[in-house]
């Protein structure tokens, strides 16, 4: 009888994994995912650009990009990336009126298959305003 339930534990989770190999998602695969300015001076606009690919089977579908600051602004990226396809979203930082260490970050809501099931994949960036 028990090999019996572990045989049939078995197939279904053999099926399971299989079925699962089957799904089409898309997948960001970031070449980094946070960025380090260094020293800025204070008023200075700086923008850097993150790169990524879309690592999955399916199209990669960007619903949008925000920012934890209006100092923070998402400039230019792709709304929709095809499988195997190469992509990026810059950034600009605006130094206006901030002092010292900034840690600021840019979340990515989108349709992609995040590990452990995140709602959002998120960036990084840090800057030191000196006046």
């Amino acid at each position: 009888m028990k090999k019996i339930i572990l045989f049939t534990l078995g197939i279904v989770f053999s099926t399971v994994v299989f079925a699962q190999t089957l799904v089409k998602s898309p997948v960001m695969s970031f070449e980094e995912k946070s960025f380090d300015f260094g020293d800025v001076k204070q008023g200075q606009k700086v923008t850097h650009t993150f790169k990524y690919k879309n690592t999955g089977t399916d199209t990669l579908k960007i619903s949008n990009v925000v920012s934890s600051c209006g100092c923070t602004v998402p400039k230019d990226y792709e709304k929709v990336v095809a499988p195997g396809a190469t992509a990026t979203i810059t950034v600009q930082f605006d130094s206006t009126g901030k002092m010292g260490v900034v840690n600021k970050t840019l979340t990515i809501l989108s349709n992609a298959v995040l590990p452990n099931n995140e709602p959002a994949e998120y960036l990084q960036i840090r800057v030191n305003v000196i006046p």
